[in-house]
């Protein structure tokens, strides 16, 4: 708080002591005299704090912002710690797409974004926003947001950092009245599911918001049969097409969007840095393979004869880990110009398999089928796309030899997504200003200290670059560890998230 609303706070305790000496003489006299003593201290505590309360100062721009840490650190790292103890699960942390646990963050961070001074609602695709107007209702708005939902034995940062950070910051505009001050509208989004754990479909929230979500997705089910739509219906939302099309957010509304996101790698802490500005987020597909031969006896069915999906299923695995690791060794001289000479070739393109099953699944059974996921990601789309096709093809040729049936379907598609430079230079600006005012970051150099990282994880940035331009922010975590319980997240680091976001929105 500023001290000017400090001091007028102390004036309308000091107002309180006379009214009430006024006008309550007997209550005063029946609950002794040290009420007023009382009542006048604490006027002069908040002028005191009100002097000694530490100060944002950017030169650059003379803008003023008080630190807040109350706020930007304390209070967020606790609704954080709240959100970590919502779980579908009773010994680890997991809340897929409309789950109860979903359901019920959603309705806390609603909460919260009321406390913010924010107006809320819940889509029809169960995202939740939180709206000021600012001093111009009619202009472009600007939208921050993340995730609710986590991954299956999930940290508590990844996705809740941005939603809390983004309250946060405007928690404390509307505490120094200036939320009402914002050159533009600014909402806040809480998107329902990011992960896509629960139907395999990533995005399902802000691709809503960005219209490109087909709606032919509510038709597609989750391991018990259960659809999107159905799942929406269940939690009293319409689960149609026109519903899904009318989320679709009009570009000419939207000025620009922002995430905060853990790094969920370990460059910033290589770095001794709090903050990174992302320039870029790595294109990836998902992919769902089914292999069908023929069930049959351990004991009984010699090895010449099988038709088992499971060494199949091993020898492809093992033919896309050295894909992925060696590309150009799959590659003509042309390829290797035409996609190295963008600057893939420091081993940065992963594939993982994080997800195998069989039927029936029994230890004395051959199995009759093996389904895995593959997931690959990459800097340039035209390397993904090679990588796909080449293993598609050894797929095809390892199935064909050994007489089974093999099926691969694309689950998920995002191209590379380049941040734009304006939001860059934005978020590069506050991080900066940032890291020099608080305390224990004050050794922090210059410009340099906030390192420009290309992501290899995939966020909703990437589903709302189709609708507007995008910037996103990492904050540092302990060991580059994240999708994990040991995913973890500095408090300092956690202010100086928020204090960025406090200065970016009162500077666009």
């Amino acid at each position: 708080m500023h001290a000017e609303n400090l001091e007028a706070c102390s004036c309308k305790i000091l107002r309180l002591c006379m009214h009430h000496r006024l006008n309550n003489n007997k209550s005063f006299a029946a609950m002794g005299r040290s009420l007023p003593v009382v009542l006048y201290l604490l006027s002069f505590a908040v002028i005191i704090a009100a002097i000694s309360l530490p100060e944002w100062n950017n030169q650059e721009t003379g803008l003023k912002i008080d630190l807040f840490s109350p706020i930007l650190r304390d209070e967020a790292v606790l609704r954080i710690n709240q959100l970590g103890k919502i779980s579908d699960a009773e010994k680890h942390l997991q809340r897929t797409f409309l789950s109860a646990a979903a359901i019920k963050a959603g309705n806390l961070i609603e909460e919260w974004m009321q406390d913010a001074g924010l107006r809320t609602w819940t889509d029809n695709m169960g995202n939740v926003h939180g709206l000021t107007d600012g001093a111009n209702a009619s202009a472009p708005k600007l939208l921050i947001g993340s995730h609710l939902d986590t991954v299956v034995d999930a940290g508590m940062y990844d996705g809740s950092l941005g939603i809390i950070c983004a309250l946060a910051a405007l928690k404390a505009l509307r505490i120094s009245g200036k939320l009402e001050e914002l050159p533009r509208p600014v909402e806040v989004i809480a998107f329902s599911d990011e992960e896509g754990v629960r139907f395999h479909s990533t995005f399902l929230g802000s691709s809503a918001i960005a219209g490109i979500l087909p709606a032919d997705i509510l038709h597609i089910s989750d391991k018990s049969g259960f659809t999107v739509q159905d799942a929406l219906k269940a939690n009293d939302f319409d689960g149609t097409e026109e519903s899904l099309l009318q989320l679709k957010y009009d570009p000419l509304s939207v000025w620009g969007y922002i995430e905060v996101h853990i790094e969920q790698g370990p460059v910033l802490e290589a770095h001794g840095v709090p903050l990174g500005v992302v320039v870029g987020i790595a294109g990836q597909t998902r992919l769902k393979v089914t292999l069908k031969g023929s069930q049959g006896h351990a004991g009984t069915v010699p090895m010449s004869m099988r038709r088992d999906p499971m060494p199949a299923a091993a020898e492809g695995i093992v033919f896309l880990e050295k894909l992925c690791k060696y590309p150009e060794e799959h590659l003509t001289e042309d390829g290797k110009d035409n996609l190295f000479g963008m600057g893939d070739s420091d081993g940065s393109t992963v594939c993982t398999v994080g997800e195998i099953a069989t039927w029936p699944s029994a230890s004395n059974v051959i199995p009759g089928q093996v389904t895995f996921t593959v997931d690959i990601r990459a800097r340039v789309d035209a390397l993904r796309e090679f990588i796909i096709s080449e293993f598609k093809d050894k797929l095809y040729e390892i199935c064909d030899k050994r007489s089974l049936s093999c099926s691969i379907e694309r689950k998920n598609d995002a191209s590379v997504v380049d941040c734009h430079s304006d939001m860059n230079f934005r978020l590069h600006n506050a991080a900066r200003i940032a890291m020099q005012n608080l305390p224990l970051l004050q050794t922090c150099k210059a410009s340099d200290d906030v390192p420009m990282l290309m992501s290899g994880a995939g966020h909703d940035a990437m589903a709302l670059s189709h609708l507007t331009k995008v910037g996103m922010l990492f904050v540092r975590c302990t060991g580059g560890i994240s999708h994990s319980p040991a995913e973890h997240v500095l408090e300092d680091d956690i202010w100086a998230a928020s204090l960025s976001l406090l200065a970016f929105v009162q500077e666009m």
